[in-house]
């Protein structure tokens, strides 16, 4: 038996709290284990806390530096952890939502090439995902980026979770 990973259930608490619309209280509960946890923590941690911190933000600086934080931390994630956590975790399975997720930030900071380039990172790593509601997710994600980079359109999409 695995033995519960008290950090990990912790940052889910706090992501159903922002997802049932508690979106201050799980920002604070987030930041307050990120304190706890710290830039050298364990890399699975950090990758799960700063992606979901990161879609709490609504303004597009503040989720461009959780997401860079992800991106940094997944970098420095293991396939061996990740498993530890999950059995069905690959590293790699990460990389096209990061990705996107920077490319959303950057788009909505006006870097139209930079939004691009990390729009392109995603896509590459697509094969990655199954045809599961993740995978599917980010390629409409993806999608939905594309289109607002054709706009050249700064706003932030409906789909966003902070626009929730």
């Amino acid at each position: 038996m695995t033995a519960v990973d008290e950090t990990m259930t912790a940052i889910n608490d706090a992501v159903t709290l922002g997802r049932q619309g508690d979106t201050a209280t799980a920002r604070k509960q987030l930041t307050a284990l990120w304190d706890t946890i710290g830039a050298g923590g364990d890399p699975l941690h950090r990758v799960s806390l700063a992606h979901f911190l990161a879609d709490l933000q609504v303004h597009a600086a503040d989720a461009l530096t959780w997401d860079i934080r992800a991106l940094d931390a997944a970098d420095a994630l293991t396939d061996e952890r990740a498993q530890a956590h999950h059995a069905g975790l690959s590293v790699q399975g990460f990389y096209p939502s990061l990705h996107l997720n920077l490319a959303d930030n950057y788009r909505r900071l006006g870097a139209f090439d930079t939004a691009r380039r990390h729009l392109d990172h995603a896509r590459d790593r697509l094969d990655a995902l199954d045809e599961d509601g993740y995978g599917l997710g980010v390629r409409a994600g993806i999608a939905n980026v594309e289109a607002a980079l054709a706009e050249r359109s700064t706003e932030q999409l409906p789909t966003h979770p902070a626009a929730s």
